[in-house]
């Protein structure tokens, strides 16, 4: 379904920056520049400003949060920051509600805001690091719950067309980490997400001690928002903030092997955590216990180093460089494919080298 494009206001004109340091810009922290940024509020505007002679012809490389990706080099393609934040509740008949979130929003607060407004649903991914815009490309998840359950629709801009679509769930092809803005990285720059939820909701609680959390606060049958801190209890304790500590969250995602695979495994680690894998044929894997296993947790290379609470979050102890990090990603999932026959890929986009 297409959407009309509406006519760009010319006096919410894009800002463009030239040779901007990027290291700010990206949760690592690593060093990098941009030749060309262009920070946009009014997304009806990219047909306008992807015409000019700076960006004819080139494909922009979409930079939210910073908090999914990894600068190996400086890009060579124009940036573009989408900063507007308007959230919208389009509809609400008392038991669902539809709202509506551009790119630009911080993903952590638009699910506090869902749940001050309550709307359940999200709970589970909150204090996720990036963009509202970010959420349906990754198809973000934790504790059991992954954001496509709970996605509309995704508006989105086709540079190579200049049409806007507005793509219903199934449209978006969700899978584990994956969506079809994912597999087809330069055709669509989101621009908003429309989200489904309800006001009544089952909670999710059987995940990574979630519930065994919320026992310990004392709490046997929780809110929304009492799941919701519980979430950020665990993840403030387990995962180091971006603000001290530069990372990008959990850097691998956990393997999907073929059941025969997993049960020979299983057999020889009866501690190594298995999970479904969508079908009957497959069992997803821990990433972090395979890392652990084989004895990565803690490790540093001056400063690219992983965490030492959590063995899937590569981070930068200060002046490691994106090259530093992607070397030491490599030797990590070197080991584990040598020790487990395990292949491992990396959850950030990587940008200035081939995985």
């Amino acid at each position: 379904m297409n959407v009309p494009d509406a006519q760009p206001d010319p006096h919410r004109a894009a800002r463009i920056l030239r040779d901007v340091p990027l290291q700010s810009r990206n949760t690592f922290g690593v060093p990098a520049r941009a030749r060309l940024l262009a920070e946009v509020d009014d997304a009806s505007t990219l047909s306008a400003l992807l015409a000019r002679d700076e960006f004819s012809g080139r494909s922009p490389l979409v930079l939210g949060g910073g908090s999914n990706l990894l600068f190996v080099d400086d890009p060579t393609r124009p940036l573009l920051v989408l900063t507007g934040r308007d959230v919208r509740v389009l509809a609400d008949d008392g038991e669902r509600a539809t709202v509506r979130a551009d790119a630009g929003v911080q993903w952590h607060g638009f699910v506090l805001d869902t749940l001050a407004r309550g709307f359940a649903g999200l709970e589970n991914l909150t204090l996720i690091p990036g963009t509202v815009g970010a959420a349906p490309i990754q198809n973000i998840g934790a504790y059991g719950v992954e954001v496509c359950e709970f996605v509309h629709a995704v508006e989105a801009f086709e540079p190579a067309t200049g049409q806007t679509h507005r793509l219903g769930r199934a449209d978006c092809r969700f899978a584990y980490r994956d969506s079809v803005f994912k597999q087809q990285p330069d055709r669509y720059i989101v621009t908003a997400v429309e989200f489904d939820l309800p006001r009544l909701h089952v909670p999710v609680l059987d995940y990574a001690g979630l519930g065994d959390e919320l026992a310990t606060m004392g709490i046997d049958r929780p809110t929304p928002r009492q799941v919701a801190d519980a979430v950020i209890a665990i993840r403030r304790r387990k995962l180091p903030d971006p603000a001290m500590l530069g990372n990008a969250g959990s850097f691998f995602k956990n393997p999907i092997v073929p059941s025969a695979q997993a049960d020979a495994l299983l057999a020889e680690h009866p501690t190594l955590p298995a999970f479904g894998g969508g079908d009957t044929g497959h069992r997803k894997l821990s990433a972090g216990w395979l890392i652990d296993a084989c004895g990565w947790k803690g490790h540093r290379d001056g400063d690219a180093g992983v965490a030492a609470s959590h063995a899937l979050v590569l981070v930068n102890h200060g002046s490691a460089s994106g090259r530093q990090l992607f070397d030491l990603a490599r030797r990590i999932a070197d080991s584990v494919n040598l020790r487990f026959g395990v292949a491992l890929e990396p959850e950030p986009r990587v940008i200035g080298e081939h995985w």
